[in-house]
Protein backbone atom coordinates (compact mmCIF):
# COMPACT_ATOMS: atom_id res chain seq x y z
CA UNK A 1 0.00 0.00 0.00
CA UNK A 2 1.38 3.40 -1.00
CA UNK A 3 1.54 5.93 1.83
CA UNK A 4 1.32 9.62 0.92
CA UNK A 5 2.67 12.15 3.42
CA UNK A 6 1.65 15.80 3.20
CA UNK A 7 3.58 18.80 4.50
CA UNK A 8 0.65 20.17 6.48
CA UNK A 9 0.13 16.87 8.24
CA UNK A 10 3.85 16.55 9.04
CA UNK A 11 3.95 20.09 10.47
CA UNK A 12 0.86 19.36 12.56
CA UNK A 13 2.35 16.12 13.85
CA UNK A 14 5.53 17.85 15.01
CA UNK A 15 3.57 20.72 16.53
CA UNK A 16 1.95 18.04 18.69
CA UNK A 17 5.32 16.43 19.44
CA UNK A 18 6.94 19.74 20.44
CA UNK A 19 6.12 19.71 24.19
CA UNK A 20 7.59 16.22 24.72
CA UNK A 21 9.97 15.71 21.80
CA UNK A 22 13.21 16.22 23.74
CA UNK A 23 12.06 13.92 26.53
CA UNK A 24 10.93 11.15 24.17
CA UNK A 25 13.72 11.33 21.58
CA UNK A 26 16.51 13.28 23.27
CA UNK A 27 18.32 10.27 24.66
CA UNK A 28 17.61 7.97 21.71
CA UNK A 29 19.21 10.31 19.19
CA UNK A 30 21.88 11.83 21.44
CA UNK A 31 24.81 9.96 19.88
CA UNK A 32 23.65 10.66 16.34
CA UNK A 33 23.26 14.36 17.05
CA UNK A 34 26.74 14.54 18.58
CA UNK A 35 28.36 12.72 15.66
CA UNK A 36 26.69 14.84 12.98
CA UNK A 37 27.61 18.05 14.81
CA UNK A 38 31.19 16.81 15.19
CA UNK A 39 31.39 16.20 11.42
CA UNK A 40 30.02 19.68 10.75
CA UNK A 41 32.45 21.29 13.19
CA UNK A 42 35.39 19.86 11.26
CA UNK A 43 34.28 21.98 8.30
CA UNK A 44 32.87 25.05 10.03
CA UNK A 45 31.75 28.13 8.17
CA UNK A 46 28.09 28.72 7.42
CA UNK A 47 25.89 25.81 8.52
CA UNK A 48 22.24 25.11 7.71
CA UNK A 49 20.44 22.71 10.01
CA UNK A 50 17.41 21.61 8.01
CA UNK A 51 14.72 20.34 10.34
CA UNK A 52 16.27 21.94 13.41
CA UNK A 53 13.21 21.05 15.51
CA UNK A 54 13.52 22.13 19.14
CA UNK A 55 17.10 23.27 18.60
CA UNK A 56 18.47 20.56 20.87
CA UNK A 57 21.59 20.27 18.66
CA UNK A 58 22.40 23.97 18.46
CA UNK A 59 24.70 24.11 21.54
CA UNK A 60 26.88 21.38 19.98
CA UNK A 61 28.26 23.54 17.17
CA UNK A 62 31.47 25.54 17.37
CA UNK A 63 31.00 29.14 18.39
CA UNK A 64 32.88 30.38 15.32
CA UNK A 65 30.33 28.79 12.98
CA UNK A 66 27.35 30.72 11.65
CA UNK A 67 24.14 28.75 12.09
CA UNK A 68 20.75 28.91 10.43
CA UNK A 69 17.99 26.58 11.61
CA UNK A 70 14.78 25.90 9.71
CA UNK A 71 11.75 23.73 10.37
CA UNK A 72 8.17 23.36 9.19
CA UNK A 73 6.76 23.30 12.74
CA UNK A 74 6.27 26.70 14.43
CA UNK A 75 5.86 25.02 17.82
CA UNK A 76 9.20 23.25 17.51
CA UNK A 77 10.89 26.49 16.47
CA UNK A 78 9.46 28.27 19.48
CA UNK A 79 11.46 25.87 21.63
CA UNK A 80 14.51 26.31 19.39
CA UNK A 81 14.46 30.07 19.97
CA UNK A 82 14.36 29.44 23.71
CA UNK A 83 17.44 27.23 23.32
CA UNK A 84 19.24 30.11 21.62
CA UNK A 85 18.35 32.47 24.46
CA UNK A 86 19.06 29.97 27.25
CA UNK A 87 22.53 29.10 25.96
CA UNK A 88 23.37 32.59 24.62
CA UNK A 89 24.05 31.16 21.17
CA UNK A 90 25.15 34.35 19.44
CA UNK A 91 26.42 32.36 16.44
CA UNK A 92 22.85 31.39 15.50
CA UNK A 93 21.98 33.85 12.75
CA UNK A 94 18.39 32.81 12.06
CA UNK A 95 15.63 30.41 13.13
CA UNK A 96 12.91 30.34 10.47
CA UNK A 97 9.80 28.45 9.42
CA UNK A 98 10.67 26.92 6.06
CA UNK A 99 9.99 23.81 4.01
CA UNK A 100 13.13 21.74 3.38
CA UNK A 101 11.68 20.86 -0.02
CA UNK A 102 11.61 24.56 -1.00
CA UNK A 103 14.53 26.39 0.57
CA UNK A 104 14.46 30.17 0.29
CA UNK A 105 18.23 30.48 -0.03
CA UNK A 106 20.41 31.19 -3.07
CA UNK A 107 22.53 28.51 -4.69
CA UNK A 108 25.78 27.60 -2.90
CA UNK A 109 24.91 29.52 0.27
CA UNK A 110 26.21 27.09 2.93
CA UNK A 111 29.43 25.23 3.74
CA UNK A 112 27.48 22.46 5.49
CA UNK A 113 23.89 21.25 5.33
CA UNK A 114 22.83 19.12 8.30
CA UNK A 115 19.68 16.98 8.29
CA UNK A 116 19.20 14.98 11.47
CA UNK A 117 16.37 12.45 11.36
CA UNK A 118 14.61 14.61 8.75
CA UNK A 119 14.86 12.93 5.35
CA UNK A 120 12.41 10.17 6.24
CA UNK A 121 9.99 12.71 7.74
CA UNK A 122 9.25 14.77 4.63
CA UNK A 123 6.72 14.07 1.86
CA UNK A 124 9.31 14.06 -0.96
CA UNK A 125 12.74 13.08 0.39
CA UNK A 126 14.49 13.27 -2.98
CA UNK A 127 13.27 16.82 -3.53
CA UNK A 128 14.64 17.80 -0.11
CA UNK A 129 17.98 16.17 -0.94
CA UNK A 130 18.07 18.10 -4.22
CA UNK A 131 17.56 21.32 -2.30
CA UNK A 132 20.38 20.44 0.10
CA UNK A 133 22.68 19.90 -2.88
CA UNK A 134 21.61 23.16 -4.51
CA UNK A 135 22.38 25.37 -1.50
CA UNK A 136 25.69 23.63 -0.70
CA UNK A 137 28.94 25.32 -1.69
CA UNK A 138 31.57 23.40 -3.66
CA UNK A 139 33.91 21.81 -1.13
CA UNK A 140 31.10 21.54 1.42
CA UNK A 141 29.24 18.55 2.83
CA UNK A 142 25.69 17.31 3.29
CA UNK A 143 25.67 15.47 6.64
CA UNK A 144 22.65 13.29 7.36
CA UNK A 145 21.52 11.19 10.29
CA UNK A 146 18.87 8.95 8.78
CA UNK A 147 16.80 5.86 9.25
CA UNK A 148 17.75 3.01 6.94
CA UNK A 149 15.12 0.30 6.69
CA UNK A 150 15.63 -3.40 6.20
CA UNK A 151 15.05 -5.00 2.81
CA UNK A 152 14.03 -8.47 3.97
CA UNK A 153 13.11 -10.55 6.98
CA UNK A 154 11.03 -9.83 10.06
CA UNK A 155 12.25 -6.26 10.52
CA UNK A 156 11.32 -5.45 6.91
CA UNK A 157 7.79 -6.78 7.44
CA UNK A 158 7.40 -4.88 10.71
CA UNK A 159 8.61 -1.60 9.20
CA UNK A 160 6.25 -1.90 6.24
CA UNK A 161 3.38 -2.80 8.54
CA UNK A 162 4.02 0.23 10.76
CA UNK A 163 4.01 2.74 7.89
CA UNK A 164 0.29 3.66 8.10
CA UNK A 165 0.78 4.53 11.79
CA UNK A 166 4.20 6.20 11.70
CA UNK A 167 3.33 8.33 8.68
CA UNK A 168 0.55 9.88 10.78
CA UNK A 169 3.04 10.44 13.60
CA UNK A 170 5.37 12.28 11.20
CA UNK A 171 7.96 9.82 9.83
CA UNK A 172 8.57 6.77 7.67
CA UNK A 173 9.73 3.41 8.95
CA UNK A 174 10.32 2.12 5.42
CA UNK A 175 13.22 3.87 3.65
CA UNK A 176 15.90 1.57 2.16
CA UNK A 177 19.47 2.59 1.32
CA UNK A 178 18.66 2.02 -2.35
CA UNK A 179 16.72 5.30 -2.39
CA UNK A 180 19.86 7.20 -1.41
CA UNK A 181 21.83 5.30 -4.04
CA UNK A 182 19.28 6.08 -6.76
CA UNK A 183 19.19 9.76 -5.79
CA UNK A 184 22.98 10.10 -5.65
CA UNK A 185 23.22 8.59 -9.14
CA UNK A 186 21.38 11.69 -10.42
CA UNK A 187 23.85 14.08 -8.74
CA UNK A 188 27.27 13.69 -10.42
CA UNK A 189 28.62 16.70 -8.52
CA UNK A 190 28.34 14.76 -5.25
CA UNK A 191 30.40 11.88 -3.88
CA UNK A 192 29.61 9.61 -0.97
CA UNK A 193 32.21 10.20 1.76
CA UNK A 194 30.83 8.08 4.55
CA UNK A 195 27.98 5.71 5.40
CA UNK A 196 28.12 4.03 8.80
CA UNK A 197 25.61 2.83 11.39
CA UNK A 198 24.48 4.88 14.36
CA UNK A 199 22.83 3.72 17.58
CA UNK A 200 20.36 2.52 18.56
CA UNK A 201 20.65 -0.97 17.04
CA UNK A 202 22.17 0.22 13.75
CA UNK A 203 18.74 1.14 12.36
CA UNK A 204 20.07 4.65 11.68
CA UNK A 205 23.11 5.80 9.73
CA UNK A 206 25.48 8.73 9.42
CA UNK A 207 25.71 9.64 5.73
CA UNK A 208 28.04 12.28 4.30
CA UNK A 209 28.15 13.59 0.74
CA UNK A 210 30.82 16.00 -0.49
CA UNK A 211 30.37 18.48 -3.31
Amino acid sequence: MSIVMRAEAVAGAYDRWAPVYDVVFGGVFKSGRAQTAEAANRIGGRILEAGVGTGISLPLYRKDCRLTGIDLSPSMLEKARKQVQRHALSHVEAIEVMDVEDLRFPDEAFDVVIAQYVVTAVPDPERALDEFARVLKPGGEIIIATRISAIEGLRDRIEKGLMPLTSRLGWRTEFPWSRYEAWAATRPELRLIEHRPLPPFGHFSLVRYGK
